[in-house]
């Protein structure tokens, strides 16, 4: 069986997987979750200096002190940056990365240089409203966990020293299919490029930007198949 990490987006956290987790866990996989500072769980501990390089170090020290190896790095939306920056320091211990809608910076690159940043208010940015009915259930649960997420995190640039095309574990990229209220050109864009890369596997799901919670069995099932452990 397979070994998975799940690194969340911004405005998110650990709970966002609260519907895959259960279904990987199921079919024998090891499945860590790790929340990012400032968010879900640790939402106490968001400070103006919460930046990249601390969420790189909560994914790195999740899988250092659990001693993983050969693990499916899996980054959701902003979720990319973290998951590209945690390559740069741990590359031994990977044997799949997947990019789940999510951004892939290239060296030198910050989320906001890849979306545009918005004019600058304060440390904390407020998270854009959750496409949905808001009287559904499922919206008020995920609005109820939403926090303002920390501006520097968006703002520092990533590091790759080496392309990741030249890393021997293995590269894929999922595109969201029907999204809703969500301006991620960026994530449409990237995929069509990554469609003429032979190191790439790229492939589509239906369920919004969130998948992982509108579409857990679909994202299951495509886990299952490009990862049969």
């Amino acid at each position: 069986m397979s070994t998975y990490v799940l690194v969340h987006g911004a405005w998110g956290g650990s709970y966002g997987w609260h519907k895959l987790r259960p279904l990987l866990l199921g079919a024998g996989h090891d499945v860590y979750t790790p929340s990012l500072t400032g968010q879900g769980e640790r939402a106490h501990l968001v400070t103006p200096l919460v930046n990249l390089s601390t969420h790189v170090r909560d994914v790195y020290n999740a899988i250092w002190y659990e001693d993983l190896n050969d693990i499916i790095l899996v980054g959701h939306s902003y979720g990319g940056m973290v998951v590209t920056g945690v390559v740069e320091q741990m590359p031994e211990r990977i044997k799949h990365l997947v990019y789940l809608d999510a951004f892939l910076p290239r060296d030198g690159q910050s989320l906001y240089d890849l979306s545009g940043a918005p004019p600058a208010t304060d440390w904390l940015v407020p998270g854009p409203n959750r496409p949905g009915d808001p009287n559904s259930p499922e919206v008020k649960w995920n609005a109820a966990r939403r926090v303002s997420h920390p501006r520097a995190t968006l703002e520092e640039k990533v590091k790759v020293s080496v392309p990741l095309e030249q890393r021997p574990f293995s590269l894929t990229y999922i595109q969201a299919l029907g999204r809703d209220g969500t301006n991620t050109s960026f994530f449409d864009r990237c995929a069509g490029e990554l469609r003429g890369n032979p190191r790439w596997t790229v492939r589509t799901i239906d369920g919004g930007h969130s998948m992982q919670q509108t579409n857990p069995r679909g994202l299951f099932n495509l886990l299952q198949e490009l990862f049969p452990g």
